[in-house]
């Protein structure tokens, strides 16, 4: 049979060469390091480009059936022979494709059927698989981020030296130390569906053609649907609708397909692979109405340039839901039985909770149950930074949410520091706590009521964690230096002044009658408040009011000694 045969030849961007032979029946490609052959009969080949590539000049095949195979290192005096390979046996011409070298980087965008080509002077100046892309959003009014897919590991590829490129086959590109993970398009202005899609998939309907819009959205749902991003009909196992987000803050629809999920909102989108999914935690909210899932994510995702490895979802309790997985009963005894039902009727968080460890195998954390704060809850109201949230004791870490969304492991953990705030009266009624890690990092977190000191103290002792307690050092210290100091204390107009500040309102309340404030209707002020306590949302409902009621209350006239 006739056949001919190159060396040193990579499939789609794997890392190592290999023998590709070629003959009327189709081609075949096989690692030099031995592993699995890929090939290709003759009758999928609908097209062929040559043109220099990373490795010398690459043969591009367009499929037949959607898709592209890329054959890179073949050198310029092989274009003889494989124009009569494809001309002969696969009667398609070797089309000689130069590429754009200006260096520019405006140009046009063009869908094709595998792949986006960026054209300058309608020479493509670079071109990517549609396989490549795992997500894209709209990152500004005129921009269209585009985030490449990164694989989970080399053996998954056959990118790890030894299995060559033939298993990576219809997967993703093999990652090298440094790799490409984003790329954004400025697309400005307004243009029609007629334009950006002229040809076959212009629409028929003249009005639809017809209506201008976005340029950047059009880009946009255009890769989205190419990509075979957006949501596939029949694919759902299921779907909850408006879920509200506490980081990234909006609300989403979560769609659950069985080896990714997706979150769609007003603005951005989401695709997120189950195997990057590390934690799983349901934490009851303090106020006793609301539950929150916090689901960790390594790599984080990302919107923009702001990453959040967690994921924060909050549910009212008594939100009831009924549900109908979309799932075969083949699939659900075969894959899923005893992790998941067909039908559901519980509250949403539970249902929630349920699925995600259904298909996502994952273990499901929950605060431990030898801690209880002062008031029986499980969450410690407390703040990182300006931050507030509630700290959660699990059963190895400690979890802060709702942001930043924080976790530290026990195992990690050097020593715990029990502190005041410092010189100020506040300090009697709240402390801090330093969390030193054995990495040497710090974090802390402020404002924990002190009647949670001692349940916090056992809970450090059941876990053997380390505790040093310098509040009743500084207790004695401040107290001991302040006398010494300035006997007198009292009457120092600038410690006064200090403690007014730092206890806020507290101290208004607790001063004599002041007539000129008398004289406003105290009337006013309660509708005040009122309004601000209902526009601030239930995720802000612990003490959101009180910043407001400051903000209303008329100022005071100074006393005139």
């Amino acid at each position: 049979m006739a056949m001919e045969s190159f060396d040193n030849i990579y499939l789609d961007l794997s890392k190592e060469s290999g023998k590709c032979r070629f003959a009327e029946t189709g081609f075949g490609w096989k690692p030099s390091g031995g592993g699995d052959t890929f090939t290709l009969d003759h009758s999928n080949i609908g097209g062929a480009q040559w043109s220099r590539a990373a490795k010398g000049y690459e043969v591009k095949i367009m499929l037949r059936t959607s898709g592209i195979v890329q054959l890179d290192g073949f050198v310029q005096e092989d274009f003889e022979r494989l124009g009569k390979v494809f001309k002969n046996w696969y009667s398609t011409n070797l089309e000689h494709k130069e590429h754009a070298l200006r260096g520019w980087n405006w140009g046009k965008g063009e869908f094709g059927k595998a792949e986006l080509a960026f054209n300058v002077q309608n020479r493509p100046a670079f071109e990517i698989p549609y396989s490549e892309i795992s997500n894209t959003n709209l990152a500004g009014k005129n921009e269209v981020a585009v985030e490449f897919a990164l694989p989970a590991n080399g053996d998954d590829t056959g990118t790890n030296g030894a299995l060559g490129g033939a298993r990576g086959k219809g997967k993703k590109a093999g990652a090298g130390k440094d790799q490409l993970v984003e790329m954004r398009f400025y697309i400005p202005g307004v243009t029609t569906k007629k334009e950006a899609l002229d040809g076959e998939d212009a629409p028929s309907d003249a009005e639809e053609a017809e209506e201008e819009q976005n340029a950047a959205n059009l880009f946009y749902d255009t890769l989205m649907e190419k990509a075979d991003i957006g949501e596939v009909a029949g694919d759902t196992f299921a779907t909850f609708l408006d879920v509200l987000h506490l980081t990234p803050r909006g609300r989403f629809d979560i769609d659950m397909y069985e080896t990714s999920f997706r979150l769609r909102g007003k603005t951005y989108d989401y695709k997120i692979q189950y195997d990057t999914l590390k934690k799983f935690m349901i934490l009851p909210k303090p106020d006793e109405l609301h539950f929150m899932i916090c689901i960790g994510l390594d790599p984080p995702l990302r919107q923009g340039q702001t990453r959040y490895p967690f994921l924060v979802m909050q549910f009212k309790k008594d939100e009831e839901v009924t549900i109908d997985l979309n799932m075969t009963d083949e699939l659900l005894k075969e894959k899923y039985d005893g992790k998941l039902l067909p039908h559901y009727e519980q509250p949403l968080h539970e249902v929630v909770t349920q699925v995600f460890r259904g298909l996502t195998g994952k273990k499901v954390n929950q605060p431990a149950k030898d801690f209880l704060s002062h008031h029986q809850q499980f969450g410690i109201k407390c703040s990182i930074k300006a931050s507030e949230g509630f700290l959660y004791c699990l059963e190895k870490a400690f979890m802060f949410v709702p942001k930043p969304a924080t976790y530290i492991a026990y195992e990690q953990i050097k020593n715990i520091v029990l502190s005041r705030v410092g010189g100020a009266v506040s300090a009697s009624r709240t402390f801090d706590i330093t969390i030193e890690m054995k990495t040497g990092a710090e974090s802390q977190f402020s404002n924990i009521n002190r009647e949670e000191q001692k349940p916090l103290e056992e809970f450090f002792k059941v876990k053997g964690l380390r505790v040093k307690n310098e509040m009743d050092e500084d207790t004695s210290a401040l107290l001991a230096a302040a006398l010494r100091d300035n006997p007198d204390m009292a009457s120092s107009d600038e410690e006064v002044v200090a403690a007014k500040a730092d206890r806020g309102s507290a101290d208004e309340d607790s001063e004599s009658a002041d007539e000129d404030f008398q004289e406003d209707s105290e009337s006013d002020v309660a509708e005040e408040f009122d309004s601000a306590h209902e526009s601030s949302g239930s995720d802000d409902e612990e003490g959101g009011g009180s910043d407001a009621e400051e903000e209303k209350r008329p100022k005071k006239k100074a006393k005139s000694g």
